[in-house]
């Protein structure tokens, strides 16, 4: 099979899934979590709910795109396990991709039929709003790997890099700990300025309100550690590639700052949140494909001592 076929189409999975996360915090945002009520996977009871309302065709619409890119991550797999070898690290982020998928589908469905959505005030939702936000974005770094590696580019190495590897993994965990962040504080924000719930009426949204002041610091924290990541990789691993990988994160960050800034000061519209969630996909793709460039085990290298690898056709080297 065409490995060059399956990286395309691995990127068009990865981008779908990130219109899919976007339309979800859309359903967020518009308080539309309870347009199907706590029925899943059938909205209202029904297979197709019959003269919906606005809010049940927001949520039915997500779960319709939800389960495309269930389908399309299956079929994602699948076409792993046929056209690379046994132990091809395309086959591994494919298959955690699946999983990550899986468990996303199941957060999901426990958001509805738990009634933590539309204006839920319980802490266990803040909870699951974090690692529904988290395992967003492990399912998709682990597309992005997918798609990455398809493109006949080397494994990973993460032990004896240097420094290289504390950075990166810093900058990893700084992002992930910033979305949950942001996760939250979007979630303040649809219950106070979109629901009017007042502080003084919910100990979940006075806390959520007070939250609100560290996601900024966190987001300055978390600049130092990508910038620290990204002067790591451009001094060990000089290069065209790293440059441009660097640079674009950079420029996404500071775009990021001030998305943020904007968002604050117009008191968080959809449309702005939606253009802060998608940027935040974006930092996060482009460190995971830095990641994946700068740790590479050289091509001799992993040729050598992987299998897998030695097993490929010529032309489809790793």
């Amino acid at each position: 099979m065409d490995s060059r076929g399956f990286a395309r189409f691995a990127w068009g999975v990865l981008a779908f899934n990130v219109l899919v996360v976007l339309w979800g915090a859309f359903v967020r945002a518009t308080g539309s979590g309870a347009g199907c009520g706590s029925h899943w996977p059938l909205c209202n009871g029904e297979v197709l709910p019959r003269a919906p309302r606005v809010e049940t065709l927001i949520e039915f619409s997500h779960r319709t795109t939800s389960g495309i890119a269930l389908i399309l991550v299956v079929a994602l797999a699948v076409w792993a396990w046929r056209a690379f070898p046994r132990g091809h690290h395309v086959r591994r982020a494919a298959l955690a991709s699946l999983v990550l998928m899986v468990v996303e589908a199941l957060v999901g469905a426990g958001l509805v039929l738990l009634e933590l959505v539309a204006h839920n005030v319980s802490v266990a939702r803040a909870y699951w709003m974090a690692g529904h936000l988290i395992n967003t974005f492990l399912l998709l770094g682990a597309l992005t790997l997918t798609a990455w590696w398809a493109g006949n580019h080397p494994p990973m190495r993460l032990r004896g890099q240097g420094a290289l590897t504390p950075a990166l993994l810093a900058a990893a965990a700084g992002v992930l700990i910033l979305g949950a962040s942001g996760g939250i504080t979007a979630l303040g924000d649809t219950l106070t300025l979109g629901a009017g719930i007042s502080p003084e009426e919910s100990p979940l949204v006075a806390t959520l309100v007070e939250l609100r002041v560290s996601h900024p610091l966190i987001a300055l924290l978390v600049g130092g550690l990508l910038a620290l990541a990204a002067w790591t990789a451009r001094r060990t691993r000089p290069g065209s590639q790293t440059t441009r990988l660097t640079n674009l994160l950079g420029a996404l960050y500071a775009l990021q700052l001030l998305a943020g800034a904007v968002n604050v000061a117009l008191k968080a519209p959809v449309v702005i949140q939606l253009t802060h969630l998608l940027i935040s996909d974006l930092i996060w793709i482009t460190l995971v494909i830095l990641a994946a460039s700068a740790l590479a085990r050289p091509v001799e290298s992993a040729a050598a001592s992987d299998p897998a690898i030695r097993a490929l056709p010529a032309g489809r080297a790793v």
